[in-house]
């Protein structure tokens, strides 16, 4: 199901930054975020939810 609030996510392992492109076409990079992190929100049934309860404290 896609998400109502993310339209896009990207990851780069290299920089440990995880970019979040909204559905309003903001775009915002979350620094230092583990791979693990990215792919569990990658597989996350609500990306909205994960994002607001797990990525914004990155």
């Amino acid at each position: 199901m896609p998400s109502s609030v993310v339209a896009a996510i990207q990851y780069d392992p290299k920089t440990t930054v995880l970019r979040v492109i909204y559905v309003s076409g903001s775009i915002y990079d979350y620094k230092k975020v583990p791979e693990e992190v990215y792919e569990a929100m990658r597989t996350a049934r609500s990306k909205g939810i994960y994002l607001n309860k797990i990525i914004k404290v990155f």
